[in-house]
């Protein structure tokens, strides 16, 4: 009985650690092939099926904003960041404004973990695991963590369906 038990035991461990996208040799990579979500300090202007022309990384994957971060701060960490990972910003880079991104509306915000990420009119800005592929945004509205996740355009305006609340509701 006590082998059953340590094998329950070490499942539901190593399924919590999966689950947050973690393993004893680092961050586990949300997409094949592609440089970790929210690495890289360039900021770009690209289309998203259904969207238009909103802000994404220098790889095509959407930039989202979540409403919690109103007062300028990153409040999604933890769990929340391993789902949604934050534009972090590379020791001693600075933010790059790609073609259609107004520098003025470019900056960074302290993380809450150490270092900073990249904010754009003020928001803070995140990745989201589960777009597979450049120009797919299947985190667009939806709520988790607490509220909706938003794509910007780059006037800094959210991308909000007809009908919501910007500032979303609880989950």
């Amino acid at each position: 009985m006590h082998r059953k038990a340590l094998a329950a035991s070490a499942l539901v461990a190593a399924l919590t650690v999966a689950g947050c996208g973690q393993t004893s040799l680092g961050p586990v990579p949300a997409r094949p092939g592609a440089e970790p979500a929210g690495a890289g300090s360039t900021v770009q202007v690209g289309p998203v099926d259904g969207l238009g022309s909103v802000l994404v990384t220098s790889d095509g994957y959407p930039l989202y904003m979540f409403p919690p971060d109103q007062g300028r701060a990153v409040t999604c960490t933890g769990a929340c960041a391993g789902t949604w990972p934050p534009m972090r910003l590379p020791d001693g880079e600075t933010p790059v404004a790609g073609s259609g991104v107004q520098v003025a509306l470019l900056g960074t915000v302290e993380a809450p973990e150490g270092g900073r990420v990249v904010t754009y009119s003020g928001w803070p800005l995140y990745t989201y695991v589960d777009d597979a592929v450049p120009g797919q945004a299947t985190g667009q509205a939806l709520d988790l963590n607490g509220a909706p996740w938003y794509v910007l355009r780059p006037s800094g305006e959210l991308v909000v369906p007809a009908g919501s609340s910007s500032m979303g509701g609880t989950s």
